[in-house]
């Protein structure tokens, strides 16, 4: 079957088995041309001929048609002398064998069918007894033709079963690349997300701390340090649990709840709680039902590290915000501006470029830009229904 299956100029020792296979045809047609029908057995110019029939066939792969002219060209001064007309028969079957495999159809019908008006023409004015017989064996003549149809039918069948599976493979390789590339991608932007705005509140609030101990040590307000340092405290809790929750993925392939609890608009008030805590004020305003998880996911982003850019960058300490999420015309719009002057500093990052990603995640945009005169907004626009 391997033998069947397989493109015949992919084969193995293709060559070597070439020749193998023409000695095996020439000692079979020497071993009949001497035991069969002494009345014929071929004279020196028969033998030769006879002989030299056999060679074309080591270069059958490469060249069928060229292999079968030659084969005929040789053969048919042989029969045409009245030779035995047996012993050439494998060498003749083999080459239209191998035209049949490697041509197409209509190659292959026409040149055997022309081959074969030859033999019989040329028959009819040597021997037409002969010509009888040769028209009994043109049965063969048929079979040998549509067998090596039929098998190249089957090995393009087979190549194309091999070739679907290979791309189906290629694909499947791919979807999980692409799917290892999304969830890093994910998890870079939930850690970027996470820790930009815990670690910029707790910035924050040392400075609050800082400020109170150094304003004025003999008149020193425990009560603000006190809350300064436990507003601290709990934000590390929080960007430990969230943490957790992030990572969570990586621990457990397997686990369809894995990733835990997706963060909600249920959740905003908190952020906005948190940038009150930062100095900032905070004006919430959110209009919205129940929306899909993940379009609720990255509006919560969204704000998050909006909020964290507003509070980083702010550069004034009665800094304002205005959040505002309100839902209609199906979508969610998303907008956070801020009053501050822009000058808070700082190296800047890759939170635009997160936030962008995260409203392509679920099919929407977002446009950030400074305001005229003094402040920042950052607008979003995602799809409700482009996520169910």
């Amino acid at each position: 079957m391997a033998v069947i299956n397989r493109d015949p100029l992919t084969a193995p020792h293709a060559l070597r088995n070439d020749i193998l296979l023409v000695l095996a045809t020439t000692a079979h047609a020497v071993a009949v041309a001497l035991a069969t029908d002494p009345a014929r057995r071929p004279d020196p110019l028969g033998w030769a001929l006879l002989l030299a029939g056999q060679v074309p066939n080591v270069w059958r792969r490469r060249r069928p048609l060229l292999v079968l002219a030659a084969t005929v060209a040789l053969l048919l001064p042989y029969h045409a002398l009245d030779n035995n007309h047996t012993a050439p028969v494998p060498a003749s079957y083999l080459a239209l064998y191998t035209v049949a495999v490697t041509c197409r159809p209509l190659y292959t019908l026409l040149t055997s069918g022309t081959a074969l008006a030859l033999a019989m023409s040329i028959m009819v004015f040597v021997n037409k007894h002969q010509a009888a017989e040769l028209l009994r064996t043109f049965g063969w003549v048929i079979a040998v033709v549509f067998v090596g149809i039929d098998v190249r039918f089957y090995r393009q069948y087979v190549a194309a079963i091999v070739e679907r599976a290979e791309r189906a493979e290629r694909t499947r390789e791919e979807e999980a690349r692409r799917r290892v590339a999304e969830e890093r991608l994910r998890i870079a932007r939930d850690l970027h997300d996470l820790l930009a705005h815990s670690i910029t509140l707790i910035g924050v609030q040392t400075s609050v701390a800082a400020h109170v101990l150094n304003a004025d040590p003999d008149r020193l307000d425990r009560a603000t340090v006190a809350k300064a340092l436990d507003d601290i405290a709990e934000t590390c809790r929080s960007a430990r649990g969230e943490l957790r929750t992030t990572l969570e993925v990586l621990r457990e392939h397997g686990t369809p709840d894995a990733r835990g609890p997706l963060p909600d608009l249920r959740g905003l008030p908190g952020l906005a709680e948190a940038a009150r805590v930062a100095g900032a004020e905070v004006d919430l305003s959110v209009c919205a039902g129940d929306v899909p998880p993940a379009v609720g996911a990255a509006a919560y982003r969204i704000v998050q590290e909006a909020l964290t850019n507003a509070v980083r960058h702010g550069g004034r300490d009665d800094l304002g915000i205005r959040v505002g999420v309100h839902a209609g015309q199906g979508a969610l719009r998303v907008t956070v501006t801020d009053d501050g002057t822009g000058q808070g500093g700082g190296t800047p990052g890759f939170g635009l470029v997160g936030m962008r990603e995260r409203a392509r995640s679920v099919g929407g945009t977002l446009d950030a830009g400074p305001l005229p005169g003094q402040g920042f907004e950052v607008s979003a626009v995602l799809p409700l229904g482009a996520a169910q």
